[in-house]
């Protein structure tokens, strides 16, 4: 459905130049649910403008329904527009008007009959949960309910493809769910393609199905959830993925020592990848090692068949047991690291 095809941009400021975009390329099928994820700077509100054109790339292609929007007139560019939602971190409400008439502002335009208009915004009232909003104005609003306004706005045209950039980052943790919560309902009630953009990987795995990371203008990986996070490896994935130390428990952090003192275990954080479950890892350890242990903590998710996250286990075998369950987990590229003996 959309294919954007070696796309590149520079900018240029008095002596200086920054290439935005460099030679980007990603397919995006229709229905689908797609985030881009990259840190500030990285690209990312670039790529998503230059979908509508509302930033012309230097060069390449944007291919919509088989036709290449940067060789459309400015009339025809204009008409496929209306057909492109676009939503924003800071809402873009006019102040002066209604929950009802910032909605209607679209159809407006389009000469719609008032009879129309009143129809069509009071579906779109319905399916953002603000029916008893309609009347009021956005400075009475909490964030997230300016953001459903703004998603009503974007609806209002009947759009294939909604474009979302960074629309949850000035909102909490819950509001972020809820809208997020909202947009996979629109994605699979009326089959819209949403494509949006983020630095948060928490906005990724609650709603993409595909993913594309961005890293100084140029796509470094692409793929479902899955195989994104299979290649935690990659520094800029990584950064993404890895949430840091696990916190080892007060009690045990005070006995904690360097170095395999007489009548001290080692405490192992583990990485899971795709090749072993947790369950596979434990029977390893304990079946086919015969090593006791105890289970601290685990941070885990599942994405289809397979399960990502931290484990932190105190192994509590003989001091060669336990150096040949570490040689295993590095043999199987499971990812380790010693935290102390205690």
């Amino acid at each position: 459905m959309i294919e954007i095809k070696n796309i590149s941009k520079t900018f240029h400021q008095k002596k200086q130049s920054f290439k935005a975009l460099d030679d980007v390329s990603l397919q995006i099928n229709r229905g689908d649910i797609v985030g881009i994820i990259g840190f500030s700077g990285a690209g990312k509100s670039t790529l998503i403008r230059t979908v509508n054109l509302l930033e012309r790339p230097d060069q390449g292609q944007i291919l919509i329904n088989g036709r290449d929007f940067i060789q459309l007139k400015s009339k025809q560019l204009a008409k496929e527009r209306k057909k492109i939602g676009m939503i924003f971190q800071h809402f873009n409400l006019l102040s002066s008007r209604t929950v009802f008439e910032n909605i209607a502002l679209p159809l407006e335009l389009d000469d719609l009959k008032k009879e129309k208009i009143n129809e069509k915004v009071l579906e779109l009232l319905r399916i953002v949960g603000l029916e008893e909003k309609a009347n009021e104005y956005p400075k009475s609003l909490s964030g997230g309910q300016k953001q459903r306004v703004a998603i009503a706005r974007a609806l209002a045209n009947d759009p294939y493809l909604l474009l979302c950039d960074e629309a949850t980052s000035a909102l909490d943790p819950a509001t972020t769910k809820s809208i997020l919560e909202l947009l996979k309902d629109i994605n699979k009630r009326l089959g819209i393609t949403i494509l949006l953009i983020t630095h948060e990987m928490e906005v990724i795995k609650e709603i993409c199905n595909h993913v594309a990371v961005i890293n100084k203008g140029k796509l470094v990986a692409k793929g479902t959830l899955q195989e994104i996070i299979s290649q935690r490896e990659h520094p800029v994935i990584k950064q993404f993925i890895h949430s840091g130390n696990m916190t080892i428990p007060q009690e045990l952090n005070k006995k904690l020592q360097k170095e395999p003192n007489q009548g001290l275990f080692p405490l192992v954080e583990i990485e899971l990848n795709e090749l072993i479950s947790v369950e596979q890892l434990l029977s390893k350890i304990h079946d086919e090692y015969k090593i006791p242990y105890q289970l601290l903590k685990a941070d885990l998710e599942y994405l289809g068949n397979s399960n990502f996250g931290t484990l932190l286990i105190h192994l509590k075998g003989e001091l060669e047991e336990n150096q040949k369950v570490i040689y295993y987990f590095n043999q199987n590229k499971i990812q380790n690291t010693l935290r102390g003996y205690a």
